[in-house]
C-alpha cells in the first residue's frame, strides 16, 4: 500500500465510520514508532512528517554521533556523519529518511493490533461523545433488534448503539425491528468495556421531556414543571407553575380538547396523568396533589417537620387513597410531605376500611405506613400515608 493509497483509506473509514482521519493519522504514527523500536533495536527516536494536502508522509531514523558506535541502530560515527555533512558534531542527530513503503508494511504488518485498537477506540470516543451530547435528553432512536428471551431491545441512537432493558420499558410495550422509538437518556457511563448509555422509557424525566416537547409555553420557559412522580405505566403526576398569570399552566399542558396531555398518553401506552398547579402554599400544593379527591382541610405540622394532615370527605377516602394507595404515594412524592389522611367523620366505611387494611403491607416496600384505629380510640382513626424517600424535584 503506497501512502495515497493509504490516504485514501483513512478518508473512507472516516466517512463510512465516522472516526477522523487526523486520530488515524496520529494512531499510524504511533504504529511507525513500535516499529520502528522492534525494527532497530529498541530505537524509537522516529520522525514522522505527514503531508494532508499532497498525500503523503515521510519517515526518519534519529541517530546519535558518537565518538565509538556501539550500536548501528541509533548510533552513527562522527567521520560517517561529516560525510553526510560536514556542520556534524558529537552529540547532534542525524536523520535518516526510510522508505515510506517499505515502512507502510512495517507499520501495518508490525503493528497492526494498534491500528485496529486505535479504530476502536476512536469509534468508542465516537459514541461517548454521541452519548454525552444526549445526556438526559428525549431521543428518537431506532430499534435495531429485539431480544426475544429477555425482552430486552438493542437501539441506534445516531450512530450509536445503546440497550433498553424490559424494566426501563413501560407495561406491555412490544417493539419491533425499524420501529421509531423515544428514550430518555438518563446517565452516560465510560466503562472498561466502552460508553453505556443507560436509558430508560420509565424514568419520571422521560414524562417531563415529552411536555417540554409537546408544549410551547414549558419550552419557552414560560411554564414551568416544578416536580414529577410517577409509577410507569399506571400514573404520573406532574405539578406545574406558569411565570405569566395570563397563561393559565394547567390548561397549557392539557391543549385545547386535551391534545397535548393525550398524545403523550398515546406515547406512555394510556398512562393516566395527573396535571395539577404548583403553589408555594404547602396547604394548597397537597390539596391539588391529592386530586381527583377533593381535600377540605390540611394541617401542617406544628413542630416544623414536613408532615400534614389531612381531611377528605367521609366518601372520597378510597379515591384520596387511591388504587393499593398509589393516589396518596404518588401525592407524597410530588409534594414532599408526608400525609396523613382521614374521613371527615373519622370513621371509616366498611369498603374504605377493608382497603386501608389491605394497604399496610402493600406500601411496607415504600416505607409508607397505615395507622388503624383501635375500637376505643375511635375518635382518633387515622391513615398514615408516609413516604420517607420522596424528593421534591423542582427546578
Amino acid at each position: 500500500m503506497d501512502t495515497k493509497e493509504l490516504f485514501a483509506a483513512l478518508d473512507l473509514l472516516e466517512k463510512e465510520r465516522g472516526i477522523s482521519a487526523d486520530y488515524m493519522l496520529s494512531q499510524i504514527q504511533r504504529a511507525i514508532v513500535v516499529a520502528c523500536k522492534n525494527t532497530y533495536n529498541g530505537n524509537e527516536d522516529v520522525t514522522v512528517k505527514i503531508d494532508k494536502e499532497n498525500k503523503d508522509f515521510e519517515v526518519y531514523l534519529n541517530k546519535e554521533v558518537v565518538e565509538e558506535v556501539f550500536d548501528p541502530d541509533s548510533e552513527i560515527s562522527l567521520e560517517q556523519a561529516r560525510e553526510i555533512s560536514a556542520i556534524y558534531n558529537i552529540g547532534d542527530k542525524v536523520a535518516f529518511k526510510l522508505d515510506p513503503e517499505q515502512f507502510g508494511r512495517i507499520a501495518i504488518n508490525t503493528s497492526r493490533s494498534i491500528i485496529r485498537q486505535g479504530i476502536r477506540d476512536g469509534e468508542k470516543g465516537q459514541m461517548l461523545q454521541e452519548f454525552q451530547s444526549k445526556n438526559q435528553e428525549l431521543v428518537t432512536a431506532t430499534v435495531e433488534r429485539v431480544d426475544e428471551k429477555s425482552g430486552a431491545v438493542t437501539i441506534k441512537i445516531g450512530k450509536a448503539e445503546a440497550v433498553l432493558p424490559r424494566g426501563e420499558q413501560v407495561g406491555n410495550e412490544n417493539f419491533k425491528e425499524g420501529d421509531r422509538i423515544k428514550v430518555y437518556v438518563a446517565d452516560v457511563q465510560d466503562t472498561e468495556r466502552g460508553p453505556r448509555a443507560i436509558i430508560s422509557r420509565t424514568h419520571p424525566d422521560f414524562v417531563k421531556r415529552l411536555f417540554e416537547t409537546e408544549v410551547p409555553e414549558i419550552y419557552d420557559g414560560t411554564v414551568e414543571i416544578k416536580s414529577v412522580s410517577r409509577e410507569a405505566g399506571s400514573r404520573t403526576k406532574l405539578a406545574v407553575w406558569s411565570k405569566d398569570e395570563d397563561v393559565d399552566a394547567v390548561g397549557a399542558c392539557i391543549g385545547a380538547r386535551g391534545a397535548r396531555v393525550g398524545t403523550i398518553v398515546d406515547e406512555l401506552g394510556g398512562e393516566k396523568i395527573d396535571i395539577v398547579e404548583y403553589d408555594e402554599d404547602p396547604a394548597k400544593f397537597i390539596s391539588a396533589a391529592l386530586s381527583p379527591a377533593t381535600v377540605l382541610s390540611v394541617t401542617l405540622a406544628e413542630d416544623g417537620s414536613k408532615s400534614c394532615r389531612v381531611t377528605v370527605p367521609d366518601g372520597q377516602l378510597s379515591l384520596a387513597i387511591g388504587n393499593k394507595g398509589q393516589n396518596a404515594r404518588l401525592a407524597a412524592r410530588l409534594t414532599g410531605w408526608k400525609i396523613d389522611i382521614r374521613p371527615e367523620s373519622g370513621f371509616y366505611g366498611e369498603d374504605e376500611d377493608d382497603e386501608a387494611e389491605g394497604l399496610d403491607d402493600e406500601l411496607t416496600k415504600d416505607e409508607t405506613t397505615v395507622e388503624h384505629p383501635d375500637e376505643e380510640a375511635q375518635d382518633e382513626e387515622e391513615l398514615l400515608i408516609e413516604d420517607e424517600e420522596t424528593e421534591l424535584n423542582e427546578e
